[in-house]
């Protein structure tokens, strides 16, 4: 409804193998339609969408179907959608070498604080799980981090997982809007088949393995068992991200600040909780500046903590013991379980510490390009890390008792001082990376109807994807002050760091799977060893550290599952808000039986008429008939869709369709948006631009109308009259054939295949062109000026605030589930007209309740 979608709630890679909706395109054909060749079946797909009404655009899935390559796609929806521009190019790409290093620059400050920082307490918290016995225990440990190290951030996410973005887009959210793209997965029933004929809706060409992808597809889509698992996956990574978003401020910055009790032994734990407060909210309160002014400020911040970690590294490497490079040798890993057994699986819990941040690399990308992310990860933080590590091992083999705050006992007596101020500006920036990669997760979910609606903020005029989100940062640092006043201690903090990170990282391990399946479709071999080997890892790690839950990290794990619950009762309520207005929608025949007229005065202006519906009458326009004495002249029906791309070209923003005749003066536009893009214009600036893509649609239509009728004319022989095509010509001047069906055929076909679901999905919204009107009473410049003579009487926003409530005789956990806390979250979350920057003189409101 209205106050869901407003026309400003938008706040969302192709490799060699892709290819723009212009292309050739590989289809389903009907098993019924195998006789066909493919110029006849292409002819048979555009007559389905084209002459069709809106309710045929619905596919049949459980027919039998067989592969076939036709020509170009042409959107039938909307001639419009015909100028499809090039393929969306990365943002990044054409910026000069200065350029990019100042790019490089923001990564440091902005994506890999949380991984830089990981050497302040790693060891610390690993060695109090499994104390140190040896100068073996110490290499063994060593060994763990390093391959830990290798293992997950470099080659799982460094050069793999950060391939599976969606044109720059990363996190959870991401991966399944990619899998939503080329599987129908989503549990909300508003996909088009017109989608996918956006530019950037890019699918790949048949490979090899494409049986196989196809088989998976089929099994996804026809299984709704397959699709809410895969939803709460989805759910379930995107909580554990927001819930790392808590424990990495905590983390990081009590441990920075805990290492003054190094050389002030006066200053006790209380105070340490007490400075590490004021730090958080000093951080939180900075966030509202925006991604790339304090990415830019705090990149050569970082650039000094790396550098400096790099060379304490190189310095106590070599005073002290330079052996520990045997840590190298993976052999070192089997003597220190060997050694340790039960501790040694303990102290596992203490070593993905070291891998914390990586998830960030990937959730973070919207800011930065990949190539970016992958160069200063290997070239920069990846040497300075190891080296970070092996200066701490080499000074824990002579100095065993003192790895409790490992990391600053290792610093040299002159430059601790520096290396303190540093190490807690470093944990400032940290404690940033994930909550910006909170930022982009939420904004994501948002976009896909995962997630109540709230305040965003662009902080960049040329990135939109840096966004600030002030309930967000609020509530995170509120939980985060709770959980560092709480849980005071390095161990406990630590663990919980731990569930959080984990359960990030098992996620996406499982979504990137169904992307190599479904989208890459590489060899099986290499998708179940990537499967078996990083999932089995993180099941090791998430058993070590869920062991310890009951220590006091069970809080952020209750913070999880809340988040949890609040994504899945949104989903689950704008579900069957939606189900509901779907079912609820008015009947043809009631439009018939009103008239043109529509059985009330219809007073000049124009009506944009705010619904969720893709197809079909929304039952809101009834209740406006039955509310207001009198409707507008012309009114559109716009509904504001979010498909799964990032981003929607502004050329093919807009789908127009004639829902009556045109003595009816009705239309229906989908604002089509990606989860990326941004709202910019203003309501006036929307309006320009929707009344111009309307006069461009009855231009293009009547064109074809009168190519079609051109056609007629040499039509002599009767069996033929039944086939005769229809021609679109495109703004480059391409023609296409549609091969339409005359009515009469259309009307049989349309008998046969008419399902028996509802009385308003029976009644099909065709109407043919009546004969006796002659062609100057339906010319284009008359609609056209009357089109304009609306708009100059103004322009109205008509909002229908639709609410739901559960119906009597419901189960008492829907009751409670949709009665209270989805009904809590509708009233506290972002209203539409919020979202409408218009007057409210321009602003009709009417409220409707659907029982569910």
């Amino acid at each position: 409804m209205a106050d869901e979608e407003g026309p400003e709630r938008g706040e969302i890679n192709g490799g060699p193998a892709s290819m723009d909706s212009i292309e050739s395109r590989w289809v389903f054909q009907d098993e019924d339609d195998s006789d066909l060749d493919d110029d006849d079946a292409e002819a048979h797909a555009m007559h389905r969408t084209v002459v069709d009404s809106e309710d045929d655009e619905e596919e049949d899935d459980n027919a039998e179907q067989r592969l076939i390559r036709t020509g170009p796609r042409v959107d039938s929806f909307d001639v419009e959608a015909l100028e499809v521009p090039g393929a969306l190019r990365n943002e990044y790409e054409d910026f000069s070498l200065g350029r990019k290093i100042i790019i490089a620059f923001q990564t440091l400050g902005v994506v890999f604080g949380d991984v830089g920082t990981s050497p302040l307490y790693t060891f610390s918290v690993m060695f109090k799980k499994a104390p140190i016995n040896g100068n073996e225990d110490v290499i063994g440990a060593m060994s763990l981090v390093l391959y830990t190290l290798i293992l997950i951030p470099l080659l799982k996410y460094v050069l793999v997982v950060l391939w599976a973005n969606d044109d720059g887009e990363g996190g959870t959210f991401a991966l399944y809007s990619l899998i939503c793209r080329h599987a129908k997965v989503s549990l909300l029933p508003n996909q088009l088949p017109s989608d996918a004929r956006i530019s950037s809706f890019r699918l790949k060409v048949p490979s090899p393995e494409l049986e196989r992808s196809l088989k998976i597809k089929e099994r996804l889509e026809a299984s709704l068992t397959l699709k809410r698992l895969l939803l709460t996956l989805v759910l379930a990574g995107t909580a554990m991200v927001i819930a790392d978003g808590v424990v990495t401020p905590a983390m990081s910055v009590v441990s920075a600040v805990g290492g003054i009790t190094v050389e002030v032994e006066a200053i006790k734990q209380d105070q340490v909780v007490m400075i590490s407060v004021a730090f958080l909210v000093i951080l939180f309160s900075v966030q509202k500046f925006g991604t790339s002014k304090v990415g830019l400020a705090v990149g050569p911040a970082l650039f000094i903590w790396f550098c400096s970690l790099g060379g304490i590294g190189i310095y106590n490497l070599v005073k002290y013991d330079s052996s520990v490079f045997k840590a190298f040798n993976p052999i070192h890993i089997y003597y220190f379980f060997k050694r340790n057994s039960t501790k040694a699986w303990y102290a596992l819990g203490g070593c993905i510490l070291c891998a914390t941040g990586s998830e960030a690399m990937f959730a973070d990308l919207c800011y930065f390009s990949v190539r970016s992310v992958q160069l200063t990860f290997v070239f920069l933080v990846l040497p300075c890390l190891m080296l970070g590590y092996l200066g701490q091992a080499a000074y824990l083999m002579e100095n065993p008792d003192e790895a409790d705050l490992a990391f600053f006992s290792s610093i040299p007596s002159g430059f601790f001082w520096p290396m303190l101020l540093i190490a807690n500006i470093a944990a400032l920036i940290a404690s940033r990376a994930m909550t910006t990669a909170t930022f982009s997760c939420i904004k994501q979910s948002m976009a896909l109807g995962c997630f109540p609606r709230l305040k965003i903020i662009h902080t960049s005029r040329k990135f939109m994807g840096q966004i600030y989100i002030p309930v967000v940062n609020w509530f995170l640092l509120v939980v985060c002050l709770v959980s560092v006043c709480t849980i005071s201690n390095i161990d406990e903090i630590g663990n919980a760091y731990g569930i959080a990170e984990l359960g990030v990282m098992m996620m996406t391990t499982i979504l990137v799977t169904i992307v190599m399946l479904l989208i890459w479709q590489i060899n099986i071999i290499i998708v179940l060893s990537f499967l078996i080997i990083f999932l089995g890892l993180e099941l090791t790690f998430f058993s070590s550290v869920l062991w310890s839950v009951g220590d006091g990290s069970w809080i952020i794990l209750v913070f999880a599952i809340i988040m949890f619950f609040i994504m899945f009762i949104w989903n689950y309520g704008s579900k069957l808000k939606y189900e509901t207005e779907v079912k609820q929608k008015l009947s043809m025949d009631l439009m018939r039986q009103l008239g043109p007229n529509l059985g009330t005065i219809r007073a000049p202006g124009i009506g944009l008429l705010y619904n969720e519906l893709v197809k079909g009458i929304p039952a809101i326009l009834g209740h406006f008939l039955t509310t207001l004495p009198a409707i507008h002249s012309m009114i559109i029906f716009v509904c504001i869709k979010y498909v799964p791309v990032p981003v929607v070209p502004q050329s093919e923003r807009f789908l127009f369709r004639r829902v009556c005749p045109k003595s009816y003066h009705i239309f229906r536009c989908i604002a089509r948006y990606g989860y990326k893009d941004v709202r910019k214009e203003n309501h006036q600036t929307f309006e320009q631009l929707l009344i111009e893509s309307l006069e461009k649609f009855i231009r293009r239509e009547a064109q074809e109308r009168s190519l079609e009728s051109d056609g007629d004319d040499g039509d002599t022989d009767s069996e033929d009259e039944s086939s005769c095509s229809r021609v679109l010509i495109a703004p480059n001047g391409s023609v296409y054939s549609l091969g339409v069906p005359l009515l009469a055929e259309l009307k049989e076909t349309r008998q046969q295949s008419t399902s028996e679901a509802s009385t308003s999905e029976e009644v099909k919204p065709v109407f043919p062109t009546d004969p006796t009107v002659s062609d100057s009473e339906q010319s284009i410049d008359g609609e056209l000026s009357f089109i304009r003579k609306a708009k100059e009487s103004g322009v109205v926003y008509l909002l229908g605030h639709g609410d739901i409530r559960a119906r009597k005789d419901s189960w008492f956990i829907k009751k409670l589930i949709i009665n209270y806390f989805y009904a809590f979250l509708r009233k506290n979350c972002r209203r539409g007209t919020a979202n409408l920057s218009v007057p409210h003189s321009h602003l009709m409101q009417v409220g409707m309740t659907y029982m569910v």
